[in-house]
């Protein structure tokens, strides 16, 4: 009894000295999660936009009518002022801040107010909608705390993770979770993201554009989006992915789309019947391997079966096309190939798209030949006589003013247009012949 007694004192004893650390000692507390937070915090800024009201009317075509038509079809109509919220992380020491390309889509001015409460012009570097990622420049950045970018290969599901951002305006909020996914798809609107890290932690909007960090408070990620109507997803774009986008928009200003020298189409049932198939094999089958391309001299031919791209399966030959646009150049891939009954493995560096295989693409998909026209939009040099467009009556003089709800800016633009009509079946084409502007579906070849 007496030993009982004794050790209980000393349990007691113990105890007291325990409750006193935790009272006194804030060692106790300083978390990994308080470590990351006070190492990347300062780092985190709020990124402010405004898009200014326009205060004389646009014409780029002539008609004030069709340009009012234009404007409410392919960009809604803003207040007289439109402000949007997001954040960001500075991520070297000359002032770069990375954020999201939807944060400061449109925007006349940037402010960037850092954790210190200092307020910074911004001026942007490059955005690349593809990736949905954004290079800023502050205009005077002295003094700036920077986190520099770290891996995202080495995830794991499961492991823990941190967001720091501005939801609703709340500067350097703090919200943690794990990974609980790897390699997501996200679909919105108008496009389809791949690759993406899903996690738990709460992101909302303002979060878009912060950083994702893990337990050691290295940056993983940037927060992008949250699912809606769902509590608890949200994704943001792997690291990795962000490194390379980083380094195109800094040299180039923009992100080059690239290629593999590889022509694809949908695997239906009566080619897989043909081909003796699998029934329940997916995937997007070569229907030519271009001599000048980076595929050309690796093995991939004519009747394989792309069945994935890296660890992603391949449903389709949008989906591949897909993939390719979240590929910069220089990038490896990994393709998985069904040929003879058994899936192979092989390696391709992405290129840069050569431009005369753009002009061609275009030719080849639309069946029209288009030149850039004065005033806006691209003329329609020529037709293919056994095209799409032919068989609905567009004429060589035609003016081409969008695609797929885009307008045809200028080069750049045509680019991005005619690259995401790859693995489609048709584009909805606004023409402009004479006076009259129509709306027409064009079937793709």
């Amino acid at each position: 009894m007496t030993v009982v007694v004794r050790n209980s004192l000393a349990l007691a004893a113990l105890l007291a000295v325990a409750g006193g650390a935790r009272a006194d000692d804030p060692f106790l507390r300083h978390t990994a999660t308080v470590r990351a937070v006070e190492k990347v915090g300062p780092s985190v800024v709020n990124v402010t936009t405004e898009r200014a009201a326009r205060t004389r009317p646009f014409h780029p075509f002539g008609d004030p009518l069709f340009d009012r038509f234009f404007s409410d079809f392919f960009e809604p109509r803003l207040p007289e002022s439109n402000q949007s919220l997001g954040s960001g992380v500075v991520i070297d020491a000359a002032g770069h801040v990375l954020t999201n390309e939807h944060v400061v889509s449109r925007a006349d001015s940037i402010r960037v107010t850092l954790a210190d409460g200092r307020e910074l012009e911004a001026r942007l570097i490059g955005a690349e909608p593809s990736f949905d990622l954004a290079v800023l420049e502050l205009v005077e950045p002295r003094d700036v705390p920077w986190t520099a970018p770290g891996t995202s290969s080495d995830l794991l599901v499961g492991e823990p993770v941190i967001a720091i951002g501005n939801p609703f305006g709340l500067s350097n909020s703090v919200t943690t979770g794990v990974v609980s996914a790897l390699d997501r798809s996200v679909r919105t609107e108008d496009r389809v993201y791949h690759g993406f890290l899903q996690t738990d932690a709460s992101i909302n909007p303002g979060n878009s554009g912060g950083p994702l960090l893990n337990a050691e408070g290295t940056l993983i990620g940037i927060n992008t989006a949250v699912y809606q109507g769902a509590q608890g997803i949200g994704f943001a774009i792997p690291v990795d992915v962000a490194k390379r986008v980083v380094t195109e928009l800094l040299s180039k200003g923009e992100v080059s789309p690239v290629w593999l020298g590889i022509d694809v189409q949908d695997l239906d049932g009566r080619i897989g019947e043909v081909m003796e198939l699998p029934k329940n094999l997916s995937g997007a089958l070569v229907n030519r391997v271009r001599e000048d391309g980076p595929a050309a001299g690796s093995g991939i031919a004519r009747g394989d079966v792309i069945v994935r791209v890296d660890k992603a399966p391949v449903r389709s030959a949008r989906e591949f096309y897909e993939h390719l646009e979240r590929a910069t150049s220089g990038q490896e891939l990994a393709l998985g190939l069904w040929r003879g009954g058994s899936e192979r493995r092989v390696s391709l560096a992405a290129e840069p798209i050569p431009e005369r295989q753009i002009a061609e693409l275009g030719e080849q998909l639309l069946g029209m030949r288009l030149v850039p026209a004065d005033g806006g939009g691209f003329r329609v040099d020529a037709v293919r006589p056994d095209s799409g467009a032919a068989r609905i009556g567009i004429e060589p003089g035609d003016r081409v003013l969008g695609i797929n709800g885009r307008g045809l800016a200028g080069p750049a633009a045509w680019r991005r247009v005619i690259l995401d009509l790859r693995g489609r079946s048709h584009a909805l084409v606004v023409v402009q012949r004479g006076r009259g502007r129509y709306h027409v579906t064009v079937p793709l070849s």
